[in-house]
C-alpha cells in the first residue's frame, strides 16, 4: 500500500465519495484544476462519507461552537483529500502543499477561525508530514458561507510528475 494510503487507514480516516449538491445546483467550475506542476482546490466544504453536506449549519460562535467548527474543518481536508484522489488518481502524485486559505461563517464578534481551521492543518499534517504537509495558510470569518456551511476552504499544491 502506498505510504500516503497506508497513513489514511492508519489514522482510521475515510475519504468521502463525491459531492452530492443541493438539488437545482450547479457548479459550472471543476473541484481541482490542474495547470502544469500546479493544482487548484475549488472551495470545499465538509462532507459526510456518502458525499452529503456534513452539518451542522450556521455561524460558528453562535450556531456552531468552535470544538465542532473544527471537526467540520477535519470533514473539509477529507473531503478535499477525495477530490485530489478523483483527479490525479493518487494522493502520492502532490510533492507539497503550497496554500491554504481557510474560510469561516462567523456571528459577529467570532475571532477564532484559526483555532477552527486548525483542524484541517492538523489531517494534512498527519497524513503528509512535516514537509510536504506545511503549507502557509489565511483562516478569516465571513458573515456566510454557501448552504450556511461552518467551513470553506480552498488551496494550491505542487504535483511531482
Amino acid at each position: 500500500m502506498p505510504r500516503i494510503y497506508a497513513k489514511i487507514a492508519a489514522l482510521g480516516l475515510v475519504l468521502p465519495e463525491p459531492p452530492v449538491l443541493p438539488p437545482g445546483v450547479d457548479l459550472p467550475f471543476p473541484w481541482v484544476n490542474v495547470r502544469g506542476d500546479k493544482a487548484f482546490v475549488s472551495g470545499h466544504g465538509p462532507q459526510e462519507p456518502d458525499g452529503s453536506l456534513s452539518g451542522p449549519f450556521g455561524q460558528v460562535g453562535k450556531d456552531v461552537s468552535v470544538e465542532t467548527a473544527k471537526l467540520s474543518a477535519r470533514k473539509t481536508a477529507l473531503a478535499i483529500l477525495a477530490s485530489l484522489q478523483r483527479e490525479l488518481g493518487s494522493l502520492e502524485r502532490i510533492s507539497g502543499w503550497c496554500s491554504v486559505f481557510g474560510m469561516v461563517n462567523s456571528a459577529p464578534g467570532f475571532d477564532r477561525q484559526p483555532e477552527v481551521i486548525n483542524g484541517f492543518s492538523e489531517v494534512i499534517l498527519d497524513v503528509f508530514g512535516p514537509e510536504v504537509g506545511k503549507h502557509a495558510r489565511s483562516a478569516v470569518g465571513l458573515a456566510a458561507l454557501p448552504f450556511g456551511i461552518p467551513v470553506e476552504i480552498e488551496a494550491e499544491l505542487l504535483l511531482a510528475g
